[in-house]
């Protein structure tokens, strides 16, 4: 196994939003990305996850409208120079990108009886979670940029694309060619946050 490939691929993982081609996919690549997603461990091997690509323009503009509704709201929480900061930052790519990908967590997936979720009702959801990790990998291993768009009320989103109820939407992720990674996260690069070191969150033994 080429473990330097391995860390470098963790290392050059971004949330992108402005770097995105429109530039097709390769369907090979694409399969093999969502077999990596598809192949990540899940509490009692429910693979709770279902994937849904949104290739269709106008559910992209439909959901692109709601997200910057979504950005005013949060921006009207802000003053002085945060909200400058936040003014600056681009909060996703749907329109840009080549295609987008929801992620769902289906919570009666291998229910009742999943094995390991019965003391820890959210393990489901942490398996959704890894899904979409190795899904990110797998992009950023194959030269394609990932942005996890967070700007959206669930309720929308699951009117939106005909998700069942009880089934919740995780994640609008949008994917495709790009220009570049960015060196260092947008919102260090904006001033808006920096990464705390490893040693201020290492614990032994006891927190």
């Amino acid at each position: 196994m080429d473990t330097d490939r391995l860390y470098d691929v963790i290392a050059r993982r971004r949330d992108v939003r402005a770097q995105f081609t429109g530039a097709p996919v390769d369907p090979a690549a694409l399969d093999r990305i969502l077999g990596a997603a598809h192949a990540a461990p899940s509490v009692g091997l429910s693979q709770p996850w279902d994937f849904v690509l949104v290739r269709d323009a106008g559910v992209r503009r439909a959901f692109h409208a709601h997200v910057q509704g979504e950005r005013e709201v949060f921006a009207a929480t802000l003053s002085g120079d945060e909200a400058a900061r936040f003014a600056r930052i681009k909060i996703d790519g749907i329109l840009e990108s080549s295609l987008s990908l929801v992620v769902t967590y289906d919570p009666q997936r291998g229910a009742p009886a999943v094995l390991g979720r019965h003391a820890i009702a959210d393990a489901g959801l942490y398996s959704v979670c890894l899904a979409i990790q190795n899904l990110w990998l797998a992009a950023t291993a194959e030269s394609l940029g990932v942005g996890w768009v967070s700007f959206y009320r669930e309720d929308f989103l699951r009117d939106l694309l005909g998700i069942p109820p009880g089934v919740r939407p995780v994640a609008w992720l949008c994917l495709g060619p790009v220009t570049h990674l960015e060196a260092s996260p947008d919102l260090e690069r904006h001033g808006w946050r920096s990464r705390t070191p490893l040693s201020q969150v290492l614990h032994t033994d006891r927190w």
